[in-house]
């Protein structure tokens, strides 16, 4: 079979397509032929790695994954002694962060456990989309506590064009937010086709200093530092980052949780992800099923043009979502 591969860290050239050995399910392992994956930041993040100290997990002078890729759909092609939850033919889809990735292939092999039913009705390529991002939306709006967004919370989201963004925007109207959406000047009508009531163009405006007051802020790739968004925040309001930058992440770690002990603000890393949570995955079926929640698919590229959709990613075009199309 065809797999994305690279082997040390670097640029998005240090990717290639190679023929391997298409693996065997074992015991509890179920084998599924790829018809469709996406592309997540956490992709991207991993040829720096960034931030630097992802290292220390990742392998410190070379990767010690060297497949990529986490959002998979297809169909389940085999399946190995013990597995209960799947038969030949099931339509299924997963995240595949805990099961060593691989997921830019012609097919897959992990724990029955990684996987989980398509929705009803959706295609391959819609289902692709949302085991990482819209996993972590879900959870992005809802504290390790339980706390989560009320009816007429302000929320903003930053980063609401990219991957994790317009699921965010959906979900918190569906949870009867006031939704300001952040994003570039290029895709200022993306953002407002997605529901939001308000948009901000970062490139004019700082929404750390514009003295508006936010419930809940989810920022999908810290550029600020933590004090300077616990001012944008009410005084019993929340602030979720899910990634960024050395220093930002360091202080969303750190500092974030120190300065929340002496009030009512609660500013931190997103701590508590669960990545593919069975009860989170009903959730997003129960928004799919009622209309409320739509995947974003900006553009396909083929599994021989995996570089250049990375790329394309990685250069901030994305408009939503973009899948990687597996031929059968």
């Amino acid at each position: 079979m065809q797999a994305a591969i690279r082997d040390r860290y670097g640029s998005l050239d240090v990717v290639r397509l190679e023929d391997v050995d298409r693996p065997v399910p074992a015991d509890g392992e179920v084998l599924v032929r790829v018809h469709a994956a996406s592309i997540n930041r956490a992709d991207l993040d991993g040829f720096g790695p960034r931030p630097g100290f992802a290292r220390l997990f990742m392998g410190v002078r070379a990767p010690r994954e060297h497949r990529i890729g986490l959002d998979a759909a297809g169909v389940v092609e085999a399946v190995g002694s013990g597995v209960t939850r799947f038969r030949v033919g099931d339509q299924v889809f997963a995240d595949l962060f805990s099961f060593r990735s691989g997921a830019f292939a012609e097919y897959v092999c992990a724990s029955e456990r990684a996987f989980e039913t398509i929705p009803e009705g959706m295609t391959f390529e819609e289902a692709a989309t949302l085991p990482h991002s819209a996993i972590l939306a879900v959870q992005a709006l809802r504290l390790r506590n339980g706390r989560t967004i009320n009816p007429g919370d302000r929320v903003l989201i930053d980063g609401a064009s990219g991957n994790v963004g317009p699921f965010a925007v959906q979900i918190a109207k569906t949870l009867g937010a006031e939704v300001t959406g952040v994003c570039s000047p290029a895709k200022v009508d993306f953002v407002r086709s997605l529901g939001v009531d308000h948009v901000i163009d970062y490139t004019q405006v700082d929404y750390t200093k514009t003295g508006e007051r936010y419930d809940w802020i989810v920022d999908t790739d810290s550029h600020h530092s933590i004090l300077r968004v616990r001012r944008a925040l009410r005084p019993d309001g929340v602030y979720v980052t899910l990634g960024g930058t050395s220093l930002p992440i360091f202080g969303a770690l750190i500092i974030g949780p120190l300065v929340s002990l002496a009030s009512k603000k609660w500013t931190g890393l997103l701590l508590w992800w669960k990545p593919f949570n069975s009860d989170d995955v009903n959730t997003l079926k129960a928004l799919i099923a009622a209309g409320k929640l739509v995947a974003r698919i900006d553009r396909r590229f083929p599994l021989d043009e995996v570089v250049e959709a990375l790329r394309y990613v990685d250069d901030g075009h994305a408009l939503g979502k973009v899948v990687i199309s597996v031929p059968g």
